[in-house]
């Protein structure tokens, strides 16, 4: 059988198995997400986990039912409207804010389980952590230290560094609150901040392009999951143009890139499962209070410092790097 043609079986064999497994009752889980499959397939893989944890097995006794906006932020809302037309009996709400609202509107009663690097009470998500109230719960590796914290590191890694660039995607930008401790941090550390944004493939071209020209000592890439699926490229352009950058998760540091600091991100997600199987269990979104990572953690690659022309302290190494690649 030709490959093109085992791909649309498949894919034919997907669209009907919500019908199926609404008809033998067993329960469907909308995924929805604003990143793409191709970067973040192994955060399914840790979602899935977590409902395995509870009992549930895709395949077996539960469905899960996929929708990826690949960055496409405006997709969202009619995404989310495609699950529901599927019944779910519960949504998973994956890239934030965004995501969740999207899902919310979709539907104020089924419940809704997310995971997002915002803050949720600050956004109005939930009521409160403990108390998150309404239909909705899940896993916030958010935290208004993580912008200041990444200055912080890269003062450590270049003390002459004043000259730092700030990469947002314009349709995910920092929120007001998140700006104002990053400009705070920066004047305490002596840094000028310049802000640029990309959304496409061909704006992240032109923001390095232009960095490189105008020799930006750091980049701080804020946390996106378009920036994410484009990692690769992202990495590639800080090399070319030798721009030391500090990343939001470790999968960056992984395929070559200078530093990061973050949560846990697939333990958020195995985690969201988790809470998706209870809650088909019977538990109310509401009993199940927010979570928040317990740990941040610091990756750098040496290899990456050392293309750089960086030396990295023994020190940084030793007690502020919780991963070292070499």
């Amino acid at each position: 059988m030709r490959r093109r043609q085992f791909i649309t079986l498949i894919g034919s064999a997907a669209a009907a198995w919500p019908l199926a497994a609404q008809a033998q009752s067993v329960p469907l889980v909308g995924f929805l997400s604003a990143g793409s499959l191709e970067g973040y397939a192994n955060y399914a893989v840790a979602f899935r986990q977590g409902l395995k944890e509870t009992g549930f097995i895709r395949g077996q006794n539960v469905t899960i039912e996929y929708r990826w906006a690949a960055g496409h932020y405006d997709r969202l809302p009619s995404l989310a409207s495609e699950l529901l037309d599927h019944q779910p009996s519960l949504l998973m709400a994956s890239g934030g804010q965004i995501s969740v609202r999207a899902a919310r509107l979709a539907s104020p009663t089924i419940p809704i389980v997310f995971t997002s690097g915002a803050d949720p009470v600050e956004n109005g998500l939930v009521a409160s952590l403990n108390r998150p109230e309404g239909n909705l719960t899940g896993v916030s590796f958010s935290g208004r230290t993580l912008g200041p914290k990444r200055l912080e590191l890269m003062r450590e890694l270049l003390p002459q560094a004043t000259a730092i660039a700030v990469l947002q995607n314009p349709g995910n930008p920092l929120r007001p609150a998140e700006l104002e401790d990053l400009r705070t941090a920066a004047d305490r550390l002596g840094q000028q901040l310049h802000h640029y944004s990309a959304s496409t493939v061909a704006e992240i071209d032109q923001v390095f392009a232009e960095l490189g020209q105008q020799r930006l000592e750091a980049l701080v890439l804020n946390g996106d999951l378009f920036f994410t699926s484009q990692r690769e490229l992202i990495v590639t352009l800080a090399a070319r143009y030798r721009i030391p950058t500090i990343y939001h998760e470790d999968a960056f540091v992984k395929i070559g890139g200078l530093i990061s600091y973050g949560a846990d991100v697939p333990g958020a997600y195995r985690q969201a499962g988790v809470y998706a199987g209870r809650i088909l269990k019977g538990t109310k979104p509401a009993d199940l209070p927010v979570l928040l990572p317990d740990k941040f953690d610091v990756a750098i690659n040496l290899k990456a410092a050392k293309a750089l022309g960086l030396n990295v302290p023994e020190s940084f190494v030793l007690f502020r790097a919780d991963e070292v690649i070499e």
